[in-house]
């Protein structure tokens, strides 16, 4: 039994102690350095050396010798000296060091063999002790040994089958370590700490492509840009995903050209390009385009050099020096890029999105015969092309806008390949250059379009926060929810987390709320998460699966969210207790129309408190149930929303309906109110009816924004869907009981309901809150209505609250001053952006041009979106943009909207079907739609813009289908 254990603590504790990181621990408490952060972010003993210093360097080495002393010597607890099982505890050890400690384990492995096997580490040292002598090249004697010491252990202990199996394992395992982590010894030898750069200059041997060796750094090898530049780095990937790259070589900024200009050799019949990769240049940040030198036509060694040094010196050219310094770019260095130059029939340039009009999916490509040149120079006119890339599961296809001297099929090729690089960099737009020979599509160039980004998205942002949104709601929401995701965010990234601005995670375009998809995507790079993540855990969109590798470096900061998560309901029951409940109820106590603007701001400034806490409760409940329903594979008819608050008020309601019918089995829909008062049951009907409208009262059209009333301020929308269901409009017979009996036993499904139930509570708790904060600002507004100081109803909304609180301290007189003309220019804007029909779902860059009419990639019979409530249904479109003047609604009628929220409900239960042009699976009109049996299809694009007012159209709710019938005039 002694044996099994060991094994058990060997494969537990081995791989934490390799993971532990001692050496960036050692590192930040004497430097105060964050080596995940500098240089390559390697965690190891090169980089504590180059980073700390020669002292910090010495104490790494100790820890890390300690760790592979430490593991031999566990294993001898339980196995016999020299086993094999000493090897699998240094094996382990690695994977800890690498998956978890970001780093190769080479110290943890050299001291565990000395202690496992002396003799064969002396025999290892020795040979490679001459052989980098001799050679100088560190890349042959570290893949050397690996190949030695295998060999020696095979060569002494050729019985031990065993031992010998496990020194090949190790050695693989390093070896493929060695390929996929940055190499430390390839940063720059002066920007070292002083007292180790001698050592690093000995130990660097061929360091990166060794020039003045024998190595050459070529674009077949994995590079780092901060080292080669952007340029470099990136043709280098692109090369090593298998696109044509032009073979090409790289010259650091501290390398010697003379070798190089001697081994490549240019000709007449073979002339190369020279071409600058400053560091800094091509990145997100800054794109440097035409800023330095590029030479072509290189046909001989002499030439080559002359353009290295042209190259070279155009980095300190006043207009790149002052182009550096308007972008707050710092000052580094310059690699120069060396490639054969391709004999161009065809070239130009791709941009994966529109950067004019910065919208659609069309890719713009311009080309021209001959060089790439004549289409960047800007002295000749390129032929322009406009494509869409249609891409289903099983074809794709290209749809070209266009025509000229280029060959169409090679345009298309271009929209393709600019499509595929795209996608490759998760999104990010590209700026390609190309160039055609009549063989090959080489590709030249690919950056970012720096006016493209950050990339914002409505989708999510649109169910969140939906529809126009007032200054000061967002001035609320912004910091609200940025805060709770920042929480979230640093919890799994931990130190990786440094440099992100959390409160940039959305912004407003057109006085709509948006996303930033480019740092979100980040963020989710760097928990080695798929870039769809955010849109599987709020909308149901399909999930790649992420790397063993990233979920193994992300394990502790995962643990530590699952831990969250396990304890989501018991934090939310004691917060709910002790925090929630007892604060509305002080809210609820509190005469709000009597308190002066100081103690209405010391109660919004309360509120607020209570809202941070609740705002990660909003945010963290419907992910975990959502990711439980995603994991279980729990349908969405499966589960209860009753706790839902305005289910459960939808359900109170047409109860107290179907007992009024009892009561007026005629009536006239305009006057239930007076006749219901005409007799004591009527009465009893109102009662219930006052009862209701004072539990759901702080219920609104839309329960994230404050400027909308409440239910209680305006019960007008809660009377008309109470006529309505005394019209006949009660959720489907049994579909209540039904859910019920499901839920009614145990398992998966109830698993996942629990999750549903805490995130209805933290809807009601998060509604009240906001409810209870509109109302102190509307009590705040009475106030300065009646003093002049604001001069309509609603203008408290077109302040950001940074305002009311300068407003309420009475010393900022400009504002005093300007306030009015302030309030004018906002509402004018807001009623502006009010008038938008169509906002598109993707926004590139800060400043977003006007909205253009949606690029249709749809055959014009079918649109397609999101199935959300299944079934079939054939009706009339009624399009809703907003909520007033909502017309008479019959089950032939498709409701088409731009989104859903809980104010949508009344018109859904009368509804034969609802389009959505936002919205998934998961949200409100989904749930309400599903609950009353209504077929619905959400996310379908553009809408309520591409749909008019009685326009026949079938739609399937299973399939997410919107079909276009052939009687499409309007009535």
């Amino acid at each position: 039994m002694f044996e099994p254990w060991g094994v058990l603590v060997i494969l537990i504790a081995c791989p934490l102690l390799g993971g532990l990181p001692l050496i960036g621990w050692i590192t930040y408490a004497l430097t105060r350095k964050q080596l995940s952060q500098v240089g390559t972010g390697n965690i190891t003993v090169s980089a504590a050396f180059y980073h700390g210093g020669r002292f910090v360097g010495i104490l790494a080495i100790l820890s890390e010798a300690f760790k592979g002393v430490a593991a031999v010597l566990l294993t001898r607890i339980f196995f016999p000296d020299g086993s094999s099982w000493e090897l699998i505890a240094l094996i382990a050890l690695v994977i800890g060091r690498y998956w978890i400690g970001r780093g190769a384990g080479t110290t943890n492995v050299v001291w565990g063999f000395v202690v496992h096997d002396p003799l064969v580490a002396i025999f290892v040292f020795f040979f490679a002790g001459i052989s980098f002598a001799i050679l100088q090249s560190r890349q042959v004697v570290k893949f050397g040994v690996l190949l030695l010491f295998p060999l020696f252990v095979a060569l002494l202990h050729i019985s031990d089958i065993p031992r010998m199996l496990a020194a090949v394992a190790l050695a693989a395992l390093m070896g493929w370590i060695y390929k996929k982590i940055p190499d430390d010894m390839n940063l720059p030898t002066q920007e070292g700490q002083t007292e180790s750069q001698a050592m690093l200059e000995f130990l660097r041997g061929d360091v990166y492509d060794g020039l003045r060796q024998r190595a050459m750094v070529s674009l077949d090898e994995e590079l780092d840009a901060a080292i080669v530049g952007e340029k470099a780095a990136t043709l280098s990937q692109i090369k090593r995903w298998g696109y044509p790259v032009p073979k090409g070589w790289v010259l650091a900024p501290i390398d010697d050209p003379e070798l190089l200009t001697e081994f490549l050799q240019p000709s007449e019949l073979s002339p190369l390009v020279v071409r600058s990769s400053a560091i800094g240049e091509d990145s997100e940040q800054a794109s440097a385009a035409g800023q330095y030198e590029t030479v072509l036509n290189v046909t001989s060694p002499e030439r080559l050099q002359s353009a290295i040094a042209q190259v070279q010196a155009s980095y300190n050219q006043p207009s790149a020096v002052q182009y550096r310094r308007d972008r707050g770019l710092n000052d580094s260095a310059m690699a120069v890029l060396i490639q054969q130059q391709v004999q161009s029939v065809f070239s130009g340039v791709a941009f994966s999105r529109d950067p004019i009009t910065q919208q659609s999916d069309a890719i713009i490509i311009e080309a021209l015969p001959g060089s790439p040149t004549q289409v960047v120079s800007g002295k000749v006119t390129p032929e322009q092309y406009r494509a869409f890339v249609l891409e289903t599961e099983n074809s794709s296809s290209v749809q070209l806008e266009g025509e000229g001297r280029v060959p169409q099929a090679l345009i298309k090729q271009v929209a393709y390949l600019a499509y595929r690089l795209e996608k490759r960099y998760h999104g990010t737009p590209q700026d390609i250059e190309w160039s055609y020979d009549g063989q090959t599509l080489w590709v030249l160039q690919s950056r970012p379009i720096t006016t493209l980004l950050p990339m914002w998205t409505r989708k999510i942002a649109a169910e969140v926060i939906p529809g126009v949104i007032h200054p000061l709601t967002w001035s609320i929401n912004r910091p609200l929810t940025c805060g709770a995701w920042g929480k979230l965010f640093t919890l799994v990234l931990g130190d990786r987390a440094l440099g992100l601005d959390f409160a940039e995670t959305a912004t407003l375009h057109y006085s709509r709320a948006y996303f930033n998809a480019s740092l979100l995507g980040n963020i989710f790079l760097r928990m080695g998460l798929p870039s769809e993540s955010l849109e599987f855990l709020t909308r149901g969109a399909k999930l790649s699966k992420p790397s063993w590798e990233s979920t193994w470096e992300n394990l502790p900061g995962l643990g530590k969210l699952l831990k969250r998560e396990l304890s989501l309901e018991k934090d939310f029951k004691r917060d709910y207790h002790k925090l929630f409940i007892p604060g509305l109820s002080q809210l609820a106590q509190s005469d709000i129309d009597n308190l002066e603007p100081s103690k209405l701001l010391l109660r919004i400034d309360f509120i607020l408190e209570l809202l941070r806490q609740g705002t990660y409760y909003s945010i963290l409940a419907p992910l975990s149930a959502a990711l439980r329903q995603g994991i279980f594979r729990v349908k969405d008819g499966q589960i209860d929303h009753s706790v839902t608050p305005e289910i459960a008020a939808l359900r109170s309601l047409s109860a107290i309906a179907t007992d009024a019918k009892q009561v007026l089995l005629e009536f006239e829909p305009q006057q239930v109110f007076e006749q219901l008062k005409q007799t004591p049951e009527g009465e009893k009907i109102l009662q219930e009816f006052d009862e209701l409208l004072q539990d759901y009262g702080y219920l609104s059209e839309v329960g994230t924004d404050i400027s909308v009333p409440t239910w209680r301020e305006n019960p007008q929308m809660i009377k008309q869907m109470f006529v309505q269901l005394m019209q006949g409009n009660e959720p489907q017979s049994g579909a209540k009981d039904a859910i019920n009996s499901i839920f009614a036993g145990k398992g998966k499904r109830s698993f996942v309901q629990r999750r549903v139930d805490i995130k209805g509570r933290v809807t009601e708790v998060y509604s009240r809150l906001l409810a209870e904060l509109r109302w102190s600002f509307v009590a705040l507004e009475k106030i300065w209505l009646k003093s002049g100081l604001l001069k309509k109803t609603g203008d408290i909304f077109f302040l950001n609250f940074d305002e009311v609180q300068r407003l309420i301290a009475g010393r900022d007189s400009r504002l005093i001053q300007q306030l009015d003309e302030l309030v004018k220019l906002r509402r004018s804007q807001f009623l502006k952006d009010s008038e938008i029909i169509q906002v598109p779902l993707l926004v590139y860059g800060n400043t977003p041009p006007h909205p253009l009419a949606p690029s249709l990639l749809y055959s014009d019979q079918i649109l397609q979106g999101i199935g959300a409530s299944p079934g079939q249904v054939e009706g009339r479109v009624k399009v809703l943009r907003n909520l007033q003047n909502v017309p008479e609604i019959d089950r032939d009628t498709i409701l088409v909207v731009p989104y859903t929220d809980s104010g949508w409900a009344p018109f859904l239960l009368r509804a034969g079907g609802l389009i959505a042009e936002v919205g998934g699976r998961l949200s409100h009109g989904a749930i309400v739609a599903r609950e009353y049996g209504i077929p619905a299809v959400m996310d379908v694009r553009g809408a309520t813009w591409l749909l008019q007012d009685g326009q026949r159209v079938r739609i399937d709710g299973s399939r997410g289908i919107v079909e276009l019938s052939n009687d499409l005039r309007p009535e």
